[in-house]
């Protein structure tokens, strides 16, 4: 018997998946502001391609968590849980990034490592459902 519950969005870790994605979102847009301003020698702050990999990443949590749910295969199943597992690590590195950024946004990113933190646990809580 498969205990997946009726609606996705009752499972607790993709409610902290699209808690993530929001803040990811919310401290992307307040670091875009910052860092969105050219060099003295008219570089861009390389910094600003983190910025938008952290909302990239966290948008695809939910679906990788939504995939694994629905697949009826073990090994198709594992596929997206890898996949999630390389996400949330990525996010946590460019967390780690990011906060050496000349931006007041970075004061932050200690929040989304947190709640990242709460998502691994979660996760793998989660697979352990599966």
């Amino acid at each position: 018997m498969h205990n997946t519950p009726v609606n996705l969005s009752e499972l607790p870790i993709y409610q902290k998946a699209i808690e993530i994605f929001a803040l990811s979102q919310s401290i992307s847009s307040y670091l875009n502001e910052d860092l969105s301003a050219l060099n003295e020698d008219g570089s861009e702050d390389a910094n600003i391609y983190f910025s938008g990999d952290i909302v990239q990443q966290s948008v695809s949590l939910a679906p990788e968590i939504e995939n694994a749910e629905r697949e009826r295969f073990s090994e198709r199943k594992y596929r997206h849980v890898a996949s999630l597992k390389r996400l949330t690590n990525m996010l946590y590195k460019n967390c780690y990034r990011l906060e050496k950024s000349n931006s007041n946004g970075k004061d932050f990113l200690p929040i989304l490592r947190r709640e990242l933190k709460k998502f691994k646990k979660l996760q793998h809580n989660w697979m352990l459902t599966l």
